[in-house]
């Protein structure tokens, strides 16, 4: 469990930057500890996040959310993996929605690094000891292809092919609205969105530059629906999600980026039905491709949509059947 605090900025002391006067009241905590609490929301005055220059003036209430500490090392669990390709270099999963792929606060465990620690015994160490082998990632709720490495000189050359953006990486996504044109690209920063901290946005005072090709797959017009492509440039966090939602075509499912209001509006009640099920966007890495740091070769994978997608899919396939 976490620790809250509350603390009172009494009236008729001197002014005070709101990061020196935590640093007082939680002497516990380091000036980046501070930092990242406050960068992260966790620190609310009248129950809104805060900056750390705020200048309090007397008066303020302030309240602190420490989150539970994560834990020290990733240990291995076992648990049900799905193994596409494997050698003594590097291991490629099929990742099933709802895991999250490496320890970190709130998830001491059941996560893939958990289930490869256990599957291969060693992984590179590159990552830190929370994210062994980890070279790239997907949220929790996004199904499909990943690569892990076994090894530092894999991990190192793997992540040098996604700094140049030279792995081929395409997803697919089931989104709410209608796409006028054929295909199309996003290039659009993405940094922390302005006013949550939770999200993130092409909105922010700072990004990083973030480019996202789409080309669409199939139109369901009638429920107001489309299947894209989706190939990505860079790798940002929730990239996808947040490109395509500021197009206004969120992701059928998205819990940040969505909107229930759409799912709940669809007319067809079997359509509804399986939306609303879902719990989780509509998004599925399908393919990963990347040259083998040991043999030089190029190579490819593949994963098929997860059954709940596929029933979303089948139904409105069989629905548009010409």
């Amino acid at each position: 469990m976490g620790q809250s605090y509350r603390f009172c900025f009494e009236r008729g002391r001197p002014a005070e930057r709101l990061d020196r006067y935590l640093a007082d009241c939680l002497p516990e905590l380091t000036r980046s500890q501070l930092k990242k609490l406050i960068d992260e929301g966790r620190v609310l005055l009248s129950g809104s996040p805060v900056k750390a220059g705020l200048k309090l003036k007397g008066g303020e209430v302030l309240e602190v959310a420490i989150p539970e500490s994560a834990p020290a090392e990733a240990l291995p669990e076992q648990l049900p993996l799905t193994i596409l390709y494997e050698d003594p270099h590097l291991v490629v999963v099929d990742k099933a929605a709802g895991m999250v792929v490496h320890p970190a606060a709130g998830h001491r465990g059941g996560t893939l690094v958990n289930a490869l620690l256990h599957h291969c015994r060693d992984l590179s160490g590159v990552g830190g000891e929370l994210r062994p082998g980890i070279v790239h990632r997907l949220d929790k709720d996004t199904s499909g292809v990943m690569v892990a490495t076994k090894d530092d000189a894999t991990h190192n050359a793997l992540a040098r092919q996604f700094k140049v953006h030279s792995i081929s990486r395409r997803y697919v996504a089931l989104v709410h609205g209608q796409l006028q044109q054929e295909r199309g690209t996003v290039d659009k920063a993405i940094g922390r969105h302005p006013s949550d901290r939770k999200k993130m946005s092409t909105r922010g005072r700072v990004g990083r530059r973030a480019v996202t090709h789409w080309k669409v797959l199939r139109r369901f017009d009638g429920d107001g629906l489309t299947l894209v492509e989706l190939s990505l440039e860079t790798g940002r966090t929730h990239q996808i999600r947040v490109h395509l939602s500021e197009m206004n075509l969120p992701i059928v499912g998205d819990p940040i980026y969505g909107n229930s209001s759409r799912a709940n509006a669809l007319r067809d009640p079997q359509l509804r039905k399986l939306v609303l099920r879902l719990e989780r966007q509509a998004l599925h890495a399908r393919l990963l491709g990347f040259v083998h740091p040991a043999t030089g070769s190029y190579m490819e994978f593949e994963s098929s949509l997860p059954a709940d997608l596929a029933e979303i899919l089948d139904y409105l396939n069989e629905k548009y059947k010409e």
